[in-house]
């Protein structure tokens, strides 16, 4: 699909900003409401703009740790991806879950109230796992930049 420079600050402005009411995003790139209400549609029909979402600060919860887990397969076993990551998406304190190329094959965020909490889904979830051949933990200690945003 081919962007025009308006497509482009449109799609900046959603991305700082997704709830900005239509007529203000339509006024702060130059154009009609109208106008720029079919833009945001054909941005979505095309599969651009995916949805809008709200975001949740898991520490506002009393979600204190946040752990990145790398995990590497057994591969032979039959179906150990799919059967990993059926079992995966069930645990509810696991954020996401990446499959990669490279010495490691799966990398998962996993939040937890507490260190003792971690424990727990770790010991009693993660590593009831099927087909782990080997698993490494990183601690999250601080987040200096995390953007889901494009250079427009």
């Amino acid at each position: 699909m081919q962007l025009d420079a308006t497509d482009r600050h449109i799609l900046r402005l959603l991305q700082e900003d997704a709830s900005r009411p239509n007529a203000a995003l339509a006024d702060a790139v130059g154009v009609s409401p109208g106008a720029c209400w079919r833009r945001i549609e054909r941005l979505e029909g095309a599969g651009v703009i995916k949805g809008r979402e709200v975001r949740i600060d898991p520490r506002a919860l009393g979600f204190e740790v946040q752990v990145f887990l790398r995990v590497t397969l057994d591969k032979t076993a039959p179906n150990a991806f799919d059967a990993f990551i059926a079992e995966a998406r069930r645990i509810p304190y696991v954020q996401s879950i990446e499959t990669l190329l490279g010495r490691v094959d799966i990398r998962m965020d996993v939040i937890a109230r507490d260190l003792t909490h971690y424990q727990q889904i770790y010991q009693e979830r993660i590593l009831a796992l099927p087909h782990i051949a080997d698993i490494e933990a990183l601690m999250l200690v601080s987040e200096l930049k995390n953007t889901g945003a494009l250079a427009i």
